[in-house]
C-alpha cells in the first residue's frame, strides 16, 4: 500500500481530513500529516496523531521524532530535514483542504511554511482539494491560480456544490467528501503502478563461503541496494521475491524473502525462482571463489602452522540464468568495480552474459557502495549509458526500475516489429 502525505491548511473543512485519514488507513495506506499553523485553530495535532499513529509537524524548525519515516517503516539513523524527508518518502502528497491562501502560495512558488516547502520539494504526485467560500472560489485570482497549478501537472480535486460554512450560504467551494479524496489519490497511484502484474526477483547481500564450521570467506555487501530495489518495486505494484544472502535489515511488508548463505544455496534458490519471474535484479555480491572441501569442524589455531586454503571458482549464477531465460524476461546485472576501467568491465559483462542492462558502481569512491546509505552508479544498456549521481539508495533503486520499464517497453515494441523477444543485446546487434 501507499505512503500518503496529507497537508492540512486553515479552514473549517479541516475536520474532513480526519475522516480521510481513517478511510486511507482502513484501506491499508500509511499516512503522515503536515499542518499550517492556521489549521491548528480548527483541528489540533493530537487528533491527527491519534488516527495516524505518527507525529504531526507544522514547522520547518520542528524536529521530527520519526525522522521522516511513515508508520510501519524504520526511521533512518540520521535526522534528515523534515520537509524534504517526508515528501521524499511519500508516494503521493494530498493537500486537503487547500485554502485560497495556500493555492495562491503554491501557484506563486512560495515556501513560507512547512506545507508549502514540502509541496515545492515534492517529486511525487501532488493533489490539491480546494475549500473556501463560493465568492473566493469564483474570484478571478483563485481561478487563475488553479489554472496555473493544473498547467504544472498538479491534480486539482474540484470542490463540490452545496451548503457552506456560513449559516444560510450555499454554492460552490465545499471540500470534496473524504471518500472522493481517497478515490482521487488511489486513481493517481494506480497510474503510477507501472510494475503492476510483474513478478520481480531480487538477489541481495553477499554470500559466505565456509572455511570450516566457524569461519567463512565473505564480502562487505550489506544488502541495502537489493532491499531498496525490492521496496521500490513493491510500492510500484510488483510481486517481489528477495533472495537474501546474509542480510540483517528491516524487511518490507508484502515482499517475500528467502534466506540463503552460500553461492551454492543462492544458485539453487535462483534456479527455483527464476522460471517464475518476469524481471531478475541480480544485485547480490556473489563470491567468485570458495574454499575446496572445508572441514565440518573448527580448525584449531594451536594445531600447527596455518593451513593452506585451496580455492575453487564458484559457478557464474547470472551467466547460467541469462542463458536459460525465456522470451519476455528482463535480466539486469550489478557490478561493483574498483577504480579505473569500471565502465569497460561493465560493458564486457553486459555483452558476455547477454544481459539487458548492468548497473556498475565504483566502490573506490568514498561514501558509496557497501553498507552506506548512498550510491552513485551508471546503468549500462546496449543502446545507452545513464549515469546516476550520488543519491540515497532508494532514489537510485527507483531510477533503476525506471530503466527496467523502458527496457521492457522497448523490447515489446521491437519484438512486435520483428517478431522476436530475445535480450536487448541481441536486438541491438541485429540493428
Amino acid at each position: 500500500m501507499a505512503r500518503i502525505l496529507l497537508g492540512v491548511s486553515g479552514g473549517i473543512a479541516a475536520y474532513k481530513a480526519l475522516e480521510t485519514i481513517r478511510l486511507a488507513t482502513k484501506a491499508g495506506h500509511s499516512v503522515r500529516v503536515v499542518q499550517t499553523p492556521t489549521s491548528e485553530r480548527f483541528v489540533g495535532a493530537a487528533s491527527f496523531e491519534a488516527i495516524t499513529g505518527a507525529p504531526v509537524l507544522s514547522s520547518e524548525f520542528e524536529p521530527d521524532p520519526a525522522r521522516g519515516a511513515f508508520p510501519g517503516d524504520a526511521p533512518p539513523e540520521h535526522a534528515p530535514i523534515s520537509h524534504l524527508a517526508l515528501v521524499g518518502n511519500a508516494d503521493v502528497f494530498l493537500i486537503a483542504p487547500a485554502s485560497a491562501n495556500t493555492l495562491a502560495k503554491l501557484a506563486g512558488g512560495f515556501a513560507d511554511n512547512l506545507l508549502t516547502s514540502a509541496a515545492l520539494a515534492a517529486r511525487c504526485p501532488l493533489l490539491v482539494a480546494p475549500a473556501m467560500n463560493d465568492a473566493m472560489w469564483e474570484h478571478a485570482a483563485t481561478r487563475a491560480n488553479v489554472a496555473t497549478l493544473r498547467q504544472r501537472g498538479v491534480h486539482v480535486i474540484d470542490p463540490g456544490h452545496g451548503q457552506l460554512a456560513s449559516k444560510g450560504e450555499f454554492g460552490a467551494g465545499r471540500l470534496a467528501e473524504p471518500a472522493e479524496l481517497l478515490a482521487a489519490v488511489e486513481a493517481v497511484l494506480a497510474k503510477r503502478a507501472d510494475l503492476a502484474g510483474l513478478r520481480i526477483l531480487v538477489t541481495a547481500g553477499g554470500t559466505r563461503e565456509p572455511i570450516d564450521s566457524v569461519r567463512f570467506v565473505g564480502n562487505r555487501s550489506s544488502g541495502r541496494m537489493g532491499f531498496a530495489l525490492a521496496e521500490q518495486a513493491a510500492r510500484r505494484g510488483a510481486a517481489v521475491t528477495v533472495l537474501a544472502a546474509n542480510v540483517a535489515l528491516e524487511r518490507t511488508p508484502g515482499v517475500v524473502y528467502r534466506d540463503v548463505e552460500t553461492a551454492a544455496q543462492l544458485a539453487d534458490a535462483c534456479g527455483e525462482e527464476f522460471p517464475r519471474c518476469d524481471v531478475l535484479l541480480m544485485s547480490a555480491a556473489v563470491a567468485d571463489f570458495r574454499p575446496v572441501a572445508p572441514p565440518d569442524a573448527k580448525i584449531k589455531k594451536d594445531a600447527g602452522p596455518p593451513p593452506a586454503i585451496e580455492l575453487e571458482a564458484t559457478p557464474d549464477i547470472l551467466l547460467a540464468l541469462a542463458a536459460q531465460r525465456r522470451p519476455g524476461q528482463t535480466v539486469v546485472g550489478f557490478a561493483a568495480e574498483h577504480g579505473d576501467g569500471a565502465l569497460d568491465f561493465a560493458r564486457g559483462k553486459l555483452a558476455r552474459k547477454r544481459l539487458d542492462a548492468i548497473v556498475v558502481n565504483d566502490i573506490s569512491q568514498p561514501g558509496i557502495g557497501f553498507d552506506t546509505p548512498d550510491n552513485e552508479v551508471t546503468i549500462v544498456a546496449p543502446d545507452r549509458e545513464r549515469p546516476l549521481p550520488r543519491a540515497p539508495k532508494g532514489e537510485i533503486a527507483a531510477a533503476i526500475l525506471d530503466e527496467v520499464v523502458r527496457l521492457r517497453t522497448t523490447a515489446t515494441a521491437d519484438g512486435a516489429a520483428d517478431g522476436t523477444a530475445g535480450p536487448a543485446a541481441d536486438r541491438t546487434a541485429r540493428v
